[in-house]
């Protein structure tokens, strides 16, 4: 895999070690200390380079839509789920449930709540945006005082309210 190349963004909410190869996207993950930063070489390339300038732009709530290259790794389902992550609006959530609903089968809140766990490319497949059906704020691969970060920044949680409470819900579907 020398084709494969990490770099490391320093993001307002820490540390994100970033692989590309092929000219797309494999993953971004949240690294939680300084060391982890002091292990990665920073390499430029492309698609590095729109990646980082995408994220400047999505932090400085100019950008709500990525648009660089990505590759997906992961079964038909988790495919399925995080294409339709993609599709959830800017500043909006959706619950495990309904995103489900979404899906076609309600009876699968776990399965996607597994799939969104492992989705390798956060931020830019916005699993951030799944909530709890009582509008809690649940797991997050980042931890989830980014997740609020996240919402918060993205405006999907009201100033006024607590950070746990009161998330709108993204066109919720009806059955």
């Amino acid at each position: 895999m020398s084709d494969f190349e990490t770099a490391v963004y320093d993001s307002p909410i820490g540390f994100i070690e970033i692989c590309a190869g092929n000219n797309k996207i494999y993953s971004l993950h949240f690294l939680n200390t300084r060391s982890q930063v002091a292990k990665n070489k920073v390499q430029e390339s492309k698609v590095l380079s729109q990646c980082f300038k995408e994220l400047d732009e999505y932090f400085a709530k100019k950008r709500k839509v990525f648009e660089v290259a990505i590759e997906l790794v992961g079964t038909d389902f988790e495919k399925r789920v995080w294409q339709e992550l993609r599709k959830i609006p800017f500043a909006c959530t959706i619950s495990y449930k309904n995103l489900a609903l979404k899906l076609g089968d309600i009876n699968k809140s776990r399965a996607v709540g597994c799939a969104n766990g492992r989705n390798n490319i956060p931020l830019i497949i916005p699993c951030h945006r799944v909530i709890g059906e009582d509008g809690s704020l649940t797991g997050f691969t980042g931890g989830v005082e980014r997740k609020a970060w996240l919402l918060k920044h993205e405006g999907a949680l009201n100033e006024q309210l607590e950070i746990f409470s009161q998330i709108r819900e993204w066109n919720t579907p009806t059955r």
